[in-house]
């Protein structure tokens, strides 16, 4: 894959108003022939190399929040309960959420294009 692609997270109408002064007005995935980074604002922020990426798929368990939170290595950042993707990553990566580093080991965003995010991810060819 050639350059950059960048994938806006899916929000609904509330999180919109709400995280907007805290996020930014959007927040954003980009995918490069690397890297794969994640920016939220002040929020949360991540750059995970793409060879730490061992499965990325459709991810369609309960959603109870919206913002960025987790535990133990598995965190959800997401504005909406539609569009969900679940990055697994080997070896772990690391996120920063309000500034404080986080352990990743699963990532789990919501996407306005969860399919076109997962088919930027396939190997060219």
């Amino acid at each position: 894959m050639a350059g950059s692609r960048s994938f806006p997270l899916s929000y609904n109408r509330l999180t919109r108003a709400l995280v907007a002064p805290l996020a930014g007005r959007h927040g954003r995935v980009d995918v490069d022939d690397s890297h794969v980074e994640v920016h939220v604002g002040a929020v949360f922020r991540a750059s995970i190399p793409r060879s730490s990426i061992r499965t990325a798929a459709p991810w369609t368990g309960r959603v109870t929040g919206y913002g960025a939170h987790g535990w133990r290595g598995t965190w959800l950042v997401n504005g909406s309960g539609r569009g969900l993707v679940a990055l697994t990553l080997q070896p772990d990566g690391r996120g920063w959420v309000t500034g404080v580093p986080v352990r990743l080991r699963e990532l789990r965003l919501s996407l306005e294009d969860p399919e076109g995010f997962l088919a930027a991810l396939e190997p060219a060819g």
